[in-house]
């Protein structure tokens, strides 16, 4: 008698073999009904709302106070007065940016700022003020400028240790070719360069010419420095010069690899 059929042992098998366990946990995995999509639903919008009330519709989040950091010349009061800050106006709605605009442009001794939110109440004016490194005489006035040759404020009487600048070009074709404004660029440079203990004794920045540029320092010494080029090397002789020959009253930097002292 013939056995079994291939079919009917793999259905035999298949008969006794045990069903699968179900996986962990998804016995109890459920798709939310569309009962609780709508709750849920409701309460995202009720706090989507609730926040966009708390920052500009409540009383909580307001600009009531300015607080100015960074001012040296320049006044607290006078910074505050420009900016502006509309008091009272949600502290979310403040344009900083048409704020640090309008200090900028209305106040030139201002380099830069930083206006910031204070929360809950507050907003900052973080000001960088210019510092200068040269006066301009104008009648009995001094225009002063700062290292990226900017002439930013106009004042009654000289700061202290900051140099005058005398810019007396000569018809040369250096002029011609680069114009004053390139050349008090070129005195900003050499002023930004100079030691710190030349800087302080250094009473005239003089140029008559691109590679023409002179100090004039206390105690009636004289610095010949040529041109901006090689500051670095030249601030690094003229310290060495003047600590080996303190006494001198002439130095001369323009070939800083030739360097001469005289008037010891």
């Amino acid at each position: 008698m013939a056995g079994p059929t291939t079919a009917k042992r793999g259905a035999a098998q298949q008969k006794g073999t045990p069903a699968r366990p179900p996986r962990p946990g998804s016995e109890g995995r459920r798709r939310p009904s569309r009962r609780q999509l709508i709750v849920i639903g409701v309460l995202v919008l009720l706090l989507a709302s609730g926040a966009v009330w708390a920052l500009y519709g409540s009383s909580w989040l307001r600009a009531e106070q300015v607080r100015t950091t960074g001012v040296d010349v320049l006044t607290a009061a006078e910074v505050e007065a420009v900016a502006a800050v509309p008091i009272g106006a949600p502290l979310i709605s403040v344009d900083t940016d048409a704020i640090a605009d309008r200090l900028r442009q209305k106040l030139p001794r201002i380099d830069s700022v930083d206006v910031v939110r204070s929360w809950p109440h507050g907003i900052g004016l973080k000001v960088t003020e210019r510092q200068p490194v040269l006066l301009v005489k104008k009648g009995t006035k001094f225009i002063e400028v700062d290292a990226k040759g900017v002439h930013f404020a106009t004042v009654d009487k000289s700061p202290g240790h900051v140099p005058l600048l005398e810019l007396t070009p000569d018809q040369s074709a250096s002029l011609r070719r680069f114009g004053s404004a390139r050349l008090v660029r070129e005195a900003v440079r050499v002023a930004g360069e100079l030691p710190s203990s030349v800087a302080r004794d250094t009473k005239v920045v003089r140029v008559t010419s691109y590679d023409s540029i002179s100090l004039e320092l206390t105690r009636g010494r004289t610095v010949v420095w040529g041109s901006s080029g090689e500051g670095p090397a030249k601030a690094r002789v003229l310290t060495a010069l003047m600590k080996a020959a303190p006494k001198a009253g002439h130095f001369d930097v323009s070939a800083p690899t030739a360097p001469a002292v005289s008037g010891s």
